[in-house]
């Protein structure tokens, strides 16, 4: 089938059920999706408010077979194994809006990313990742967090003024984006949502912060980790595995989540080293691409 004859159309409320199945079936790669999906309650929610997202869908009967959507924040989500390009240009053209960045399994984004013209465009974030998953019942505890030497637990407003210059500082380090005022004040909306939603974790050492940790995706079937920083001072000590795993713990507890997936550089191989002496494993790959700024596609 050529993308000319590709069946495709925008999905609308009531096609819930049917785009759930479909994300069900992959499950390691769209944590995105669903979460979001589930935040805004459905479909018929405002595209441009926070977790919303217009969706566009190969469709073959009452079964979907490709989707692409265009978040509120301006990337594109893929999960589609043909089509990209088409399902891309059909979700900009419903939503309006030019394109921030892509994210998706890594042969999806690239395929999208030359079909749209953008392989040259210049990205503030340009990473294909190693994508791990995990059963939370097969976590390795931390010996620190164990033995209580370290206490992880629910971030609440009254850390934001520690913890959201930790999330300023994550994104240039990173997302590549700018130091300054702007990106100062999306981290701060960025962790007083996650705050307000129960999705952020800090670590306590001697009474002190000294990491934090998110999940950027969570349905309870399955926890995304996102997020994870620790101050450049306190690095080497074993804190952001102690404050994932603390996290995990929390989750499962208290919604008997059973999974996690992550994904992470290639060549950072501290972090590597840390999830998998989680027990973390790898599954697949996750590609991200950031633009400096909107990408009008025509």
């Amino acid at each position: 089938m050529s993308l000319a004859e590709a069946p495709i159309r925008i999905l609308r409320p009531g096609d819930e059920p049917m785009l759930e199945r479909y994300l069900a079936s992959r499950p390691n790669t769209t944590l995105f999706f669903r979460n979001n999906l589930r935040v805004v309650g459905g479909l018929d929610a405002d595209p441009d408010a926070p977790y919303g997202g217009v969706y566009a869908a190969t469709v073959e009967g009452e079964r979907i077979t490709g989707v692409v959507s265009r978040f509120w924040n301006g990337n594109l989500a893929f999960e589609t194994d043909a089509h990209q390009t088409a399902l891309a240009r059909a979700v900009l053209e419903a939503s309006g809006r030019p394109l921030r960045g892509l994210v998706g399994p890594a042969a999806q984004v690239a395929a999208a990313r030359a079909g749209l013209g953008l392989t040259d465009a210049p990205a503030t974030m340009d990473s294909v990742e190693d994508l791990f998953a995990l059963a939370i019942d097969d976590l390795r505890v931390p010996p620190a967090l164990a033995a209580g030497d370290v206490l992880c637990r629910r971030a609440v407003p009254g850390d934001l003024d520690v913890i959201a210059p930790w999330r300023a500082a994550y994104f240039v380090e990173a997302l590549g984006e700018p130091e300054g005022e702007e990106t100062a004040r999306q981290a701060r909306a960025s962790i007083e949502r996650g705050v307000e939603r129960g999705t952020t974790y800090v670590l306590e050492a001697d009474g002190a912060l000294v990491s934090l940790s998110a999940f950027n995706a969570w349905i309870p079937e399955c926890a995304q980790i996102g997020g994870v920083y620790t101050p450049p001072p306190l690095r080497g000590r074993g804190y952001g595995r102690a404050v994932v795993a603390g996290s995990l713990q929390i989750i499962q507890a208290e919604a008997g989540t059973p999974r996690s997936v992550l994904f992470t550089e290639v060549d950072n191989v501290p972090a590597q080293r840390a999830y998998r002496a989680l027990g973390y494993e790898r599954v697949g790959d996750y590609a991200l691409v950031l633009f400096p700024e909107p990408q009008e596609i025509r």
